[in-house]
């Protein structure tokens, strides 16, 4: 059996793992196997190219390339991934996302520096693959980079709101179409730097125009970006395991997209086109009356009197650590007979998924951790929520103030309950930069502070209050 088919039939037993990774972290309960066949899955991929490298070439020098490349490339991964906290992990995958569509630039410009004497027909596809994997790949690379500048904080939150930003954006598409068919006709260097200028400003302006709420669904799109890119590639390279990965990539992360767009009543083609976003100034100067503040050994006693407790967390749960702590309170209500669950907002955290993994991470068992629609009804019939670092999924202006900048997406309908208790550090705007009226409702109250502090704090206070023999 020749080396070529070895690598086709690796590739091949790669691209089934990659489907059974995608498959098992669709659930919580099969996320680590998926993780494992994905590892497994890449492994045999790498090893199948280095023995085709090996095999087509008598050359030293592309067979230490390519070590480097590895080693660099493997230490600088295992260094992320141990340094690298779960608050800090949504703007590390878009930074990779960049890197992906950088790649895909890198291989469509290397196509057309050597197109190996290709003539006629095979010439024209040729080309249009290569503008077509520049545009993916260039659009992928500063849209990612601009997601990493505003989920870091390095850049603000708020969308970039040029005059006319959606013809600029149809009109970039224009261009790029034009010069799509001027390059396919007759490939040059000019056309090629201007086709990858423009993707470059487009991906720019594409992601800037998008608000700080909306940016969990920005993650998922750019994750689909990055799989077209990878697969552009593929047909340039004749790699048929680039093809099938970047597709599944694509095609997982577009509906992953679509699923949110419709958990926050969000159009799809609105995300795809950057449209999406803030369309109006968030307003502060709204006066909803005052706050109300609260102590750890008060939010104590009202969890120690409830038959019914519900946890909704956010982002800053993941900032304060405070999920290890939650779930000893968990534990600590549920052996005194309140029943505890968790409402998890779809887009709650910077990533899709996020306050899944940290809860999981934490051990909260799984079968109390529910979706938004599974528990938004049984809100009215709860006796406390637990608010913790949670801000624009819990604002009732997305319900009642038709000209929030939030206006329509679905939130938690925590205000319903009897008592709702707020873990903040400060009566500061959420990632979307709204204010939310639910901090200033009579039935809320404020407990101010680090939010792992304080929860530690209800824990010790809990403890001392005699448990009731029945309820």
């Amino acid at each position: 059996m020749s080396a070529v088919s070895i690598a086709v039939g690796a590739y091949l037993v790669a691209s089934l793992l990659f489907i059974l990774s995608l498959a098992g972290l669709s659930r919580h309960e099969s996320a680590r196997n998926g993780v494992s066949y994905g590892i497994a899955g890449m492994a045999l991929a790498l090893a199948a190219t280095v023995g085709l490298l090996v095999h087509d070439t008598d050359e030293t020098i592309p067979l230490v390339l390519l070590v480097v490349a590895v080693a660099v490339g493997a230490s600088i991964g295992l260094w992320w991934a141990r340094s690298v906290a779960m608050t800090g992990m949504p703007e590390l995958i878009a930074l990779l996302h960049s890197f992906v569509g950088l790649a895909a630039v890198l291989v469509g410009w290397n196509g057309y520096l050597h197109d190996e004497g290709l003539t006629g027909s095979l010439r024209q596809i040729h080309s249009a693959e290569v503008v077509i994997g520049v545009f993916i790949g260039a659009v992928t690379f500063t849209g990612s980079i601009v997601a990493n500048l505003k989920l870091s904080a390095r850049m603000k939150s708020a969308p970039l709101m040029l005059p006319g930003k959606n013809a600029i954006n149809l009109g970039a598409l224009a261009v790029f179409a034009a010069l799509t068919v001027w390059f396919t006709v007759s490939p040059n260097l000019g056309v090629l730097i201007a086709v990858t200028a423009v993707a470059l400003a487009l991906g720019w302006h594409l992601v800037a125009s998008i608000g700080g709420g909306d940016m969990p669904v920005v993650v998922s799109m750019l994750n689909s970006y990055s799989g077209w890119a990878a697969a552009a590639s593929g047909f340039l390279l004749d790699n048929n395991l680039l093809i099938v990965t970047g597709a599944l990539v694509g095609s997982s992360g577009a509906y992953l997209s679509y699923i949110m767009c419709e958990a926050m009543n969000r159009s799809f083609i609105s995300v795809i086109a950057g449209g999406f976003g803030i369309e109006v100034a968030a307003s502060g100067d709204t006066d909803y009356g005052e706050h109300h503040e609260i102590s750890a050994e008060e939010v104590a006693e009202l969890l120690a009197d409830a038959s019914s407790v519900i946890i909704t967390p956010g982002y800053g749960m993941a900032v304060a650590q405070a999920q290890y702590p939650v779930a000893e309170l968990t534990s600590k209500l549920r052996a005194r007979g309140v029943d505890v669950r968790f409402g998890i907002h779809p887009v709650a955290g910077r990533l899709p998924g996020h306050m899944n993994v940290l809860l999981a991470e934490a051990k909260v068992p799984y079968d109390v951790v529910l979706e938004m629609d599974e528990i938004n009804d049984d809100f009215p019939r709860t006796d406390v929520v637990l608010v913790i670092g949670a801000n624009d999924t819990v604002n009732p202006a997305a319900l009642e103030e038709p000209g929030s900048p939030i206006a329509g997406m679905p939130v938690l309908h925590v205000w319903e309950a009897k008592d709702v208790i707020v873990f903040k550090r400060s009566m500061a705007v959420g990632y979307a930069g709204v204010q939310n009226p639910l901090f200033f409702r009579d039935n809320t109250h404020m407990l101010f502070g680090d939010a792992k502090d304080r929860v530690e704090d209800i824990v010790r206070q809990l403890a001392d209050i005699p448990q009731q023999v029945s309820r």
